[in-house]
C-alpha cells in the first residue's frame, strides 16, 4: 500500500532504517524550528524515532515518509500518515471489502530550515491527499497541530484544511506541557477543488 510519491520538487519514500543518518543530519539547526514538534536530535533518538515509526507501520496504524528533494537526492525531513481507520462496511455495501483506509490523519511533519516557506510542505501535502483521496478513495483527512503554533495552523488552512475546533488537554507537547490541539480536515467532496487550486498555485505560481 505504501509507495513512493513523486512530485516536481520532492518524493516521498518510505521511511526505512536506511535513512538514519540524513535524518539526523536533516534535523540539525535552529531548536526553535521544532518548538511545537517533537524532532529528534542525535543517532540515538533518531534510530528509536525511526524503530517507532517502523513498528506503527508494522501495526497498521502508520505509514511514514521521508521527505527527499527530487534533483539530488538529500533528505529535507519526514512525515507520515497515522491513525489509519478501516470502517466496517456492511457485506453488499460498494466499499465492502476495500483494503485500503478509509479516513487517515497526516502529521509528524518536520523540515530543514532551508525547506520551510518553499514548496516543500505544500507539495508533500499534494501527494499525500492526492494519494489518500484518489488512489484511496478515502473519505476524511485530518490533521492536529498544537494549538499555539499559529504558523502551522495557517500552512493547514492554506491548503484547504477546515478548523474543526479545539481538542483540550489532548497530549505531552513537546515542550513538555499539556498541549491543546487544534484539529482540521478534509473530506472527499472538497477534495477536487482544493486539488486543483494547489497544483495551480504550486506549478504555475498563481494564487
Amino acid at each position: 500500500m505504501q509507495e513512493i510519491l513523486t512530485g516536481k520538487y520532492i518524493r516521498l519514500e518510505p521511511l526505512g532504517r536506511e535513512h538514519l543518518a540524513p535524518l539526523v543530519e536533516a534535523a540539525k539547526g535552529n531548536e526553535n524550528l521544532f518548538k511545537w514538534t517533537f524532532v529528534p536530535q542525535g543517532e540515538a533518538a533518531m534510530a528509536a524515532y525511526i524503530d517507532t515509526a517502523l513498528q506503527q507501520k508494522a501495526d497498521g496504524q502508520a505509514l511514514p515518509y521521508v521527505i527527499a528533494n527530487i534533483h539530488d537526492g538529500r533528505v529535507l525531513g519526514s512525515t507520515r500518515y497515522w491513525n489509519l481507520q478501516h470502517w466496517a462496511w456492511p457485506e453488499g455495501h460498494q466499499r465492502y471489502g476495500k483494503q485500503t483506509p478509509d479516513v487517515c490523519e497526516i502529521g509528524y511533519t518536520w523540515l530543514t530550515a532551508d525547506a520551510i516557506r518553499t514548496p516543500v510542505n505544500t507539495e508533500a501535502k499534494l501527494l499525500l491527499l492526492s494519494n489518500a483521496f484518489t488512489g484511496w478513495q478515502a473519505l476524511r483527512v485530518c490533521f492536529q497541530t498544537d494549538a499555539r503554533n499559529a504558523r502551522s495552523r495557517a500552512a493547514i488552512e492554506r491548503i484547504g484544511g477546515r478548523y474543526e475546533g479545539i481538542i483540550r488537554a489532548e497530549r505531552l507537547a513537546s515542550d513538555n506541557t499539556i498541549r491543546d490541539t487544534a484539529r482540521f480536515s478534509i473530506i472527499a467532496e472538497e477534495w477536487p477543488a482544493i486539488a486543483q487550486r494547489l497544483k495551480v498555485k504550486l506549478y504555475t505560481g498563481a494564487e
